[in-house]
């Protein structure tokens, strides 16, 4: 195999021309695993696409709350971009050899929007604890600009601290193995195959995992143990205001406990087994984009309205059979 090497600062860093990534070795149904990936991510586009169209069209619903919908809606869709085509690429079609760049940009891209999915349910959060804990003040604090500036940080952060912690990557030298064991080019599996130092990457992905995790999930155990205690006060409409909170509380059960469970295990019982692992991380990681616009279209009586109507009015906007003949005949007569 040839290498592409670099000279930098006096030091010669091996950059091979790609990697195999060779997850789901021993899973006996690999190929219907991904068949039922390929149905999740049209599942998961055709919901949030309608999701997108259904706020977009409805000036009624352009306020903060579904603003804040609209960003978890993107990062759904750009999330399982990015990874189940990919996967469905790699392991149903046997195509596992990735190019160098091109596996920085796919690490790129997937650590861009993991974290995003982490932050828009910490934004939704927000929305939740000014409106039940600010309620005379809602409109004021919780404004259109507001919510706008909240989301364009989250993005430029994420997009900042992802380009830094990728680049670190081209720092290090691949003198052995290039076989990648995980679903994509995934960042850890990836430097461990370095044969220079790699603890600043050690260290970078370390911080960046636990401050994308620790600090959305704090503020949204806080946000709720506040708003708890606000309802608690009220003397009516307890069970209302709280059930204004729950197809939030689903979203972050769905993408948090998996995460949990999985590390819990390890940590506790000891190595996972390889192949189990990178099962349910994969399916952690594509199942949530999936459920999320579901569950707010089930649950949202503002979202359920209007998805109900537009669908009535599509089934109108279509001719039926006798409108058909009726429009035929005209035509022959004319």
């Amino acid at each position: 195999m040839s290498f592409l090497r670099t000279l930098v600062n006096s030091s010669v860093i091996v950059h091979p021309p790609g990697f195999y990534i060779i997850g789901f070795q021993s899973f006996a149904s690999a190929n219907v695993f991904f068949i039922f990936l390929a149905f999740v991510y049209v599942v998961t586009v055709l919901f949030n696409g309608l999701l997108i169209i259904i706020v977009v069209i409805n000036p009624s619903l352009h306020t903060p709350k579904f603003l804040a919908v609209i960003n978890l809606a993107v990062v759904d869709l750009c999330f399982t971009t990015c990874t189940i085509p990919g996967m469905i690429k790699t392991f149903l079609f046997k195509v596992n050899f990735v190019p160098f760049n091109s596996c920085l940009v796919q690490m790129y891209f997937y650590y861009v929007f993991a974290p995003l999915e982490s932050y828009a349910l910490m934004i939704l959060a927000y929305d939740r604890l000014v409106a039940i804990c600010f309620a005379l003040r809602h409109n004021s604090i919780n404004t259109i600009r507001s919510m706008c500036c909240i989301i364009s940080i989250t993005w430029c952060y994420n997009l900042g601290a992802t380009a830094y912690s990728v680049s670190l990557m081209t720092r290090l030298s691949f003198c052995n193995s290039v076989t990648v064991f995980s679903y994509f080019c995934d960042y850890a599996p990836v430097y461990r195959l370095a044969c220079n130092d790699n603890s600043m990457q050690w260290f970078a992905g370390t911080f960046f995992s636990y401050l994308n995790i620790l600090v959305p999930l704090s503020f949204i155990v806080v946000s709720y143990i506040s708003i708890l205690l606000t309802v608690f006060k009220m003397k009516t409409n307890r069970v209302k205001t709280l059930a204004t909170c729950a197809e939030h509380i689903i979203l972050v059960a769905v993408f948090y406990i998996p995460f949990f469970v999985i590390y819990t295990l390890g940590f506790y019982l000891g190595p996972v087994n390889p192949d189990l692992r990178v099962l349910c991380l994969s399916l952690a990681s594509c199942l949530p984009p999936c459920i999320n616009p579901i569950v707010y279209s089930l649950k949202t009586k503002e979202i359920k309205t209007r998805a109900l109507a537009l669908i009535r009015q599509s089934k109108r906007s279509v001719p039926t059979n006798s409108e058909r003949i009726i429009v035929v005949k005209i035509k022959t007569a004319v």
